[in-house]
């Protein structure tokens, strides 16, 4: 059944009957009647308008959500990403050091190694310097203690030589 509308209560017209209702009573109450309906009418679309306008806003405020929730995935997504090539990154640059101290290490060794054979060499240089210094110097001093040195100190150089000038 279709709502009855203001005009219709208006034009309503009832039948008379033998000692009928007072018709200016009849009258006056549907002129009431039609302000009220009039009332409820405009107030049920005003409501309608404001529901339209909430259904609006709460769409509007269901799109921001989804957006904002499509933005927190993405961000949770871009946060682990970045965390994991961030894992990634620091494995390659540990293993990089680890690479990089090994090697330093192995330089160190081989330069320990090669410092050490030099030592060593210089060692056995320095045992055959000081055998070498002391054999000269044992020779020096055979040749200082010498018995010839003692006929030179003991000859008397002057008699010599009025003995070869007088022989002259």
């Amino acid at each position: 059944m279709v709502p009855l509308s203001p005009l219709e209560i208006h034009n309503k017209e009832f039948n008379r009957g033998f000692r009928g209702y007072d018709e200016d009573e009849v009258n006056a109450f549907l002129d009431q009647v039609i302000k009220d309906y009039e009332t409820v009418i405009r107030q049920n679309k005003d409501l309608e308008e404001q529901v339209k306008q909430l259904t609006e806003r709460l769409g509007h405020f269901t799109n921001i959500e989804e957006t904002l929730n499509k933005s927190i995935l993405v961000a949770q997504e871009t946060a682990e990403e970045v965390k994991g090539n961030a894992a990634k990154e620091s494995k390659l640059i540990i293993k990089e050091a680890e690479k990089n101290a090994d090697r330093i290490i192995n330089e160190a060794l081989s330069k320990s190694r090669r410092i050490s054979m030099e030592v060593e060499e210089l060692k056995k240089q320095a045992k055959v310097f000081r055998t070498r210094l002391k054999m000269l110097v044992e020779a020096q001093l055979d040749l200082i203690e010498d018995d010839d040195w003692e006929r030179v100190l003991d000859t008397d150089f002057d008699e010599e030589a009025e003995i070869a000038h007088s022989e002259a």
